[in-house]
Parts: C-alpha cells; structure tokens; sequence
C-alpha cells in the first residue's frame, strides 16, 4: 500500500501525537508499505528518511509554537504526486479538504481522532462549544470512510452521528520505557512526576494543585514537570512555593524515561485526555499512576497499578496518599504490576490494527450524504458572500 499521512500541529515540541504518528508511520514502512508524511513547516521542504518521504508545507504559528497548514493546496500537490492507496488524516480543521480531494481519486480516507473537540475545547476556553462541536462532527463523519478512536471515551464524542468507528489503542516502546532506566531513591520525599504540555486542556494545574495540597497537608513531597506550553506561568503562580521544579521541554527519550522510573507516582489526571500516552509511558517504566476517574487514561490502568480520583485538587491529592501508602508496603509488586499492565499495549499490536484499517478503506471513499452536501452548498454562499 501506499499510505500518506497528514497532520496539523506536529513541532519540535510536540508530545503524544506526534509520537503516534511517527511510530505507526515507521511500523508502516517496516511492514513494506511506501509512507508519506506531510506536516506544517517554517518553510517548504522535502526530506526522503528510512521511514518515508517527509513533506514539510510552510504554514503561519498559532498557539503555543504550534504550525497550521492555512492554505492545504500545498498539501493536496504533495498526495497527487504520491499517489497514495489511503490517506490517514489526524487532524480536524484545515485539512478536511484532503478527504474531499480523496473521494475524487477513489481514494479511502481515515479520520484519526487524536482529541476530544467537545471536553478539551471547553476545557481551554473555558466555555461550553458541545453544540458548535457536535455539528462540526457531523461534518467529518460524513466526509471519512472510516474514524478511528483510541478509546472508549473518545468514542464518545461521536455519538449521534454517521462516524463509521474503528477503535485502536496506542501502543508505548517497551524498550525504551523500561523500569531499568532508575529507581526512586528512599530519602522520605514522595517523588512525582508529570511529563506532558503545559497547556490548560491536558490539566496539568490540577497536578500542580494537587501537590501544593499534600504540601500544605504536611506531606514530603517533590513534583518534577518536565515540558513547557503556553501556560507555564500560570502553572508557576499555582505553585507558589511549593516543591515543584518546571524542567522544560525534554526531547532525550532517555531522559524522560530514567523521569518515570525515578519517581515513586505519575500524574496523569486529565479527564479529557482520550488515550493516555504518558500513563503508558510511565507503567512500562514501572512507576504506578495516578489518574482522574474519567477520560482515556482511565481505561489504560486497573486497580493493581494505578489509584483515581475525580478531577479537583483535593481528590487527586487522596489518590496520591492511597498509593504512597501501598507503596509504603509493596512497591516492588506494584511496579511489576505497572510494568505488566504496560506490555499489553506494545506497538506492533497498533501498527497491525491500522494496517488492517487501511486495507479496508483502500478504494472505498466515503459517500457523499445529503448533509455533507448542505454544508458544502453553504460554505460556497458564505464564500460568495464575503469575497
């Protein structure tokens, strides 16, 4: 097959997604398939790599250092080069046009649904947008012959519409993240870790909070951030002159994985996360997990491995007390539990699921339905309207 893969907001910062869409891209081409990646750039370029042709679309910063493709014609050039048997799209903004210049060729087009539009939107606005979202959704189902979901939760956001779902977990590099990279040294400080962006909607200032709670509550403890985002300060005003170092963004995967294995807890808790990327990273480390009561990162762990609690400071701080008790008691068995848990989500288990999605899809576009038809029809008026 011939598998082009398109994403928005993939940097030199960038966390979970980009790391998805380099490991299925690279088990893609390890499989013997050919594999294009067009993402946004500071200027046009084409590199060709081991794990495929790498297209860069020069494209204007947004939030957070983040690239956009603005003007996708760039993008739609690059496929009609390529040629490609599917195209997967991870991304829910510019590049909708790409499922359109799909349908055209024959092509299938997937839809990879890395976030949740309705909870992480009004999480990082503030304001509730379910209406605006479920609309919007309506649209892209309609456009993809296929969406994939990495979880029941983000499932959930396509209810109500005709999504033709396909759920695929993520996977984690069982090597690399392995509970040889270190051990929490015992000097009576609770160690916790967060390794993610410092941006409202992956909540990490209800970490934060929750460490300034044990703190205030008495309780030793040291919390490691390790990444940046565009809301770094107000994670530093939360922290006050609690025992929270801000380490910066981290690219050694190395050095992210000896974080996870040193550290007694890691704190997962965003309830809006649809997978969970770090909760794996963090139990093939061998470090046990804390996370919200809902959400994708909730799936990922059971009771042998991880404590919940529901999203505010004072829950996850209890959370954080429950397992430092257990650890107290049994911290070899739980960091073999985290480990097991772990190894139930290797790679190549994703890599075959998708590729197993893309032989399904290929030639099969999406049809055109009588409302993806409306809103292209009211799309065009509005167009005219304003040019």
């Amino acid at each position: 097959m011939r598998i082009a893969q398109l994403a928005n907001f993939i940097g030199p910062t960038s966390g979970g997604m980009r790391r998805a869409v380099d490991q299925l891209g690279a088990g893609y081409v390890a499989a013997g398939h050919e594999r294009l990646l067009v993402i946004p750039g500071a200027k046009d370029a084409v590199t060709e790599t081991e794990n495929g042709i790498i297209v860069q679309v020069r494209g204007p910063r947004v939030t957070g250092g983040y690239r956009l493709i603005a003007r996708p014609s760039s993008a739609l050039a690059a496929l009609d080069r390529f040629r490609p048997t599917s195209v997967e799209v991870s991304d829910k903004w510019t590049l909708t046009s790409v499922a359109r210049w799909a349908r055209r060729r024959g092509v299938g087009a997937i839809l990879f649904s890395h976030e949740r539009l309705d909870d992480m939107a009004s999480m990082f606005l503030r304001a509730g947008v379910a209406g605006a979202v479920r609309q919007w959704n309506r649209y892209l189902a309609s456009q993809y012959a296929r969406v994939v979901v990495t979880s029941d939760y983000s499932a959930g956001e396509w209810e109500h519409t005709s999504a033709r779902l396909t759920k695929v977990p993520l996977g984690v590099d069982l090597e690399r993240f392995h509970p040889s990279s270190g051990y929490p040294t015992d000097d009576g400080t609770l160690k916790l870790v967060y390794v993610g962006r410092m941006s409202r909607e992956k909540s990490p200032q209800l970490g934060v909070a929750a460490a300034v709670e044990l703190h205030e509550r008495g309780v030793p403890i040291n919390l490691r951030m390790v990444g940046t985002g565009p809301h770094l300060s107000e994670l530093r005003r939360i922290a006050g002159n609690a025992p929270v170092q801000f380490t910066g963004y981290v690219d050694d995967r190395a050095e992210i994985a000896a974080s996870y294995a040193t550290a007694d807890i890691s704190l997962s808790v965003c309830p809006a996360e649809t997978f969970g990327l770090a909760v794996l990273e963090a139990m093939a480390s061998g470090t046990p997990v804390v996370t919200a009561d809902a959400g994708g990162g909730r799936e990922l762990v059971d009771s042998s491995c991880a404590e919940w609690g529901a999203p505010d400071p004072q829950s996850i701080a209890e959370a954080i007390e429950r397992m430092a008790a257990r650890l107290r008691t049994d911290q070899s068995g739980l960091r073999e539990a985290a480990r097991a848990r772990a190894e139930q989500y290797p790679w190549s288990t994703a890599v075959a699921r998708m590729l197993e999605v893309h032989e399904e899809v290929a030639g099969a576009p999406a049809p055109e339905t009588r409302f993806a038809t409306r809103m292209r029809k009211l799309r065009r008026r509005y167009q005219s309207l304003t040019s």
